[in-house]
């Protein structure tokens, strides 16, 4: 347990609701296990108040904070400057806080993508074609991640084509080799899921049994396939259960969660994350 007092460094994840965050657990016991005078909250920010939230939090002595769902591009006009992958995929999840006030937002979704990635699939993926549902923050830092592993052909799967088209629109400047295609979710159809090498849920579609994954997917996942939910929980989610059934190999949600969280960490503190008492952590 993290001690608090007057000279104790805050950090927090901003969001809308957090109370299911994982992210207090993760950070504080980092911080326990490095023995630093740093504690790390959950703060609710409804949307329509995420300016003064911002803008409040150099005032009170904030080293940074993350930043979750539905805030993270709500955050960027209240920001003094982001980083390269932030600016490239237009969301913000860890927002750094100098000591003269000034914020800075980074997107550390994209490196945790990959470092979960890398570790069940080191191989390269040059040429590979990915099916993503999705086209949020989550999806977005995906399809940057896979482009910079060198896939080639992308299919974006989407309720709303709109969104699907905008992430196209951000992204192909960072990744112009890439052929995008855009789909309605509704028409996806068994042949685009043999088709792909990798499968990528960057949806909340898994999270819970109201909110089920397409059939197509789950029932044409093969042995060949590598698997990857950004969903993370008690259980895993059905396209995870059937790419383990099948033999594929499978990423799930909180080996992402952990590595963003870690590099979040070295931004904020300038020290090595300890990942596994993070990963520990998230596990309890």
């Amino acid at each position: 347990m993290t001690t608090i007092s007057g000279t104790t460094r805050l950090t927090g994840i901003i969001g809308w609701p957090v109370t299911h965050s994982l992210s207090p657990a993760m950070h504080n016991a980092a911080f326990a296990a490095l023995e630093m005078d740093m504690a790390y909250v959950a703060l609710p920010v409804a949307p329509g108040r995420v300016g003064a939230a911002v803008a409040g939090l150099a005032a009170l002595g904030f080293r940074g904070v993350n930043v979750t769902m539905p805030h993270k591009a709500a955050v960027l006009p209240h920001l003094d400057a982001l980083s390269d992958d932030a600016t490239l995929i237009a969301a913000v999840n860890t927002i750094v806080i100098a000591d003269d006030g000034a914020l800075t937002g980074h997107n550390t979704d994209v490196g945790g993508f990959v470092a979960a990635l890398r570790e069940v699939v080191p191989e390269p993926l040059d040429g590979a074609s990915v099916l993503l549902l999705g086209a949020g923050g989550a999806a977005r830092a995906a399809v940057l991640g896979l482009a910079r592993l060198g896939m080639a052909r992308c299919t974006v799967a989407v309720r709303r084509t709109v969104q699907g088209a905008e992430l196209v629109r951000l992204v192909a400047q960072a990744a112009p080799g890439v052929g995008f295609a855009v789909v309605p979710l509704d028409e996806l159809d068994a042949d685009a899921v043999r088709t792909a090498d990798v499968l990528v849920n960057a949806t909340p579609l898994g999270m819970d049994e109201s909110l089920k994954v397409p059939g197509v997917l789950v029932d044409n996942i093969r042995r060949d396939h590598i698997v990857y939910d950004v969903v993370y929980g008690q259980r895993p989610t059905t396209p995870l259960a059937r790419a383990r059934a099948q033999g594929a190999r499978a990423i799930d949600g909180s080996a992402m969660l952990a590595w963003q969280a870690a590099l979040a960490f070295e931004l904020w503190t300038g020290r090595a994350a300890p990942l596994e008492v993070m990963r520990s952590a998230a596990r309890r």
